[in-house]
């Protein structure tokens, strides 16, 4: 499981519970929070109603006096009113009242005068001086079905309770208030918790790129490839060039140690050959002597400039990690200004450089002084290995969004053995006729620059013999 995985299944893991935890609070507290103001309105009200009834119910009228007809006349009222999207057309209050003993003498349901209450909550707390309210079943099978009931006392000029006026109102009055409260805590925290998901999502996604980014980059680099870090911002970008400085710094360190180390195992053949020239130029040697060692002296001394020059051109490809500022290339320009290069010295190997340039090819990015440099390479190993007279053919084509240069030669060919081996640095084979050798730094130049331009380097043998070499690029 990647990080990025373990990142979004933690976060949502801890919204989840978070939300569902807010949700729960909230819901649970939205019937309580509404029958809580419902009772307070009850308990206004209740006061109310007690001080209007006072009167009527200390002369004995409580039941056919002016507040027993206006509570009646209340119930054929039509309210009309349209509270927050719900209709309200009558009154849900009963009213009822008690005497001291907690008897009804006064129901305004009409349907319970006469019986005592005297046990009920709401009467028998009121009676004792205290707050009373309750909440009751009507049906004890449906716990919807409850009542809420307030009660006020009602007192004598002397402030004595001489009785207790109840109002009942049916908690189911308030539930569609309450649901559509719950539903839309529920719509808008499902809202949130999925939004909030989202933001994990991509949270989770963005760092799971950014690793994935610096994780294959550090794979490209333990493999040895070329790679650039990847675009990051903040502390990924900081231990991205973290990153690129050591790799720069560590592999500057072995590019030195491996130079050094090869150069010197190299340079030893032609210094030995060149230290004993020069001795036996020190002691008594004939004309004939003297000039084949010289000679000899001389051809060392190039070889080992040749092989000083190519291996700095090596090392300014080898280091770069991309291209600073590609241009566009015509490779079919590429191929003339190497051919015009090359010519001097084909002449005068007594060689021919036939051209075939597909016309009208595109332009692609590139360094050109590097692809005429690799081209060149490849036109002088070709003449290396061709015998006087031959024919060396350039071929330039497009293939798909891929443009190819070969090289191809009518030589000796490459030996089994040597095939896997020909892009190695300072590997080389021996020149037909005299048997020398050449630095090895050519093709592993060729092969640095294709790698440098995303492309890649091929030496095959050609049917009917000889070798063709390749040069492929993205176009």
């Amino acid at each position: 499981m990647n990080i990025g995985l373990r990142i979004f299944l933690g976060y949502f893991v801890i919204v989840a519970l978070a939300g569902l935890l807010l949700a729960q609070v909230f819901v649970a507290q939205v019937k309580p929070g509404v029958r809580q103001a419902m009772e307070d309105t009850l308990v206004d009200t209740a006061n109310v109603l007690a001080e209007l009834a006072t009167d009527d119910f200390v002369e004995g009228r409580i039941g056919e006096g002016d507040f027993a007809k206006r509570v009646r006349a209340m119930a054929q009222r039509d309210y009309g009113a349209r509270i927050w999207g719900f209709g309200k057309r009558s009154s849900q209050y009963r009213i009822y009242v008690t005497d001291a003993q907690g008897r009804v003498v006064f129901d305004s349901s009409g349907r319970d005068v006469g019986k005592d209450y005297s046990r009920w909550n709401d009467v028998y707390l009121t009676l004792q001086g205290r707050y009373g309210a309750r909440s009751t079943r009507v049906d004890h099978a449906d716990p919807d079905s409850t009542v809420m009931h307030v009660a006020a006392p009602i007192r004598d000029a002397g402030g004595r309770i001489i009785g207790v006026l109840t109002v009942a109102k049916p908690n189911r009055t308030i539930a569609p208030f309450i649901e559509r409260s719950q539903a839309v805590v529920l719509r808008w925290g499902g809202v949130l918790l999925g939004v909030s998901l989202l933001i994990g999502l991509l949270a989770a996604w963005w760092l799971s790129r950014q690793l994935g980014g610096l994780r294959r980059y550090a794979h490209a680099v333990t493999a040895g490839e070329r790679a650039t870090p990847p675009p990051a911002v903040g502390e990924f970008g900081e231990l991205g060039r973290a990153l690129e400085t050591m790799r720069d710094r560590l592999e500057g360190k072995q590019y030195v140690e491996q130079y050094v180390h090869t150069l010197t195992h190299e340079m030893k053949s032609p210094l030995a050959a060149i230290r004993g020239s020069a001795e036996l130029l020190e002691g008594p040697l004939d004309e004939a002597d003297r000039t084949r060692f010289a000679t000899a002296i001389r051809s060392q001394s190039e070889r080992l400039a040749q092989m000083i020059d190519k291996l700095l051109a090596l090392a300014a490809v080898e280091h770069r990690q991309r291209l600073d500022k590609p241009e566009a290339v015509s490779l079919g320009a590429i191929a003339e200004e190497a051919a015009e290069q090359c010519a001097p010295r084909l002449v005068q190997a007594g060689l021919t450089l036939c051209c075939e340039l597909e016309p009208g090819l595109p332009t692609l990015p590139g360094d050109p002084f590097l692809l005429r440099q690799a081209l060149v390479n490849l036109i002088d190993n070709a003449a290396d290995f061709s015998p006087a007279g031959a024919t060396i053919e350039l071929h330039l084509q497009c293939s798909g969004d891929r443009q190819r240069m070969e090289v191809r030669d009518r030589g000796a060919g490459i030996p089994d053995y040597a095939q896997a081996r020909v892009f190695e640095r300072f590997y080389s084979l021996p020149r037909p006729g005299h048997g020398s050798r050449s630095s090895g730094l050519g093709l592993c130049f060729v092969a640095e620059v294709a790698a440098l331009h995303g492309g890649e380097a091929a030496l095959v043998n050609r049917e009917g013999g000889g070798a063709v070499a390749s040069l492929t690029l993205p176009g």
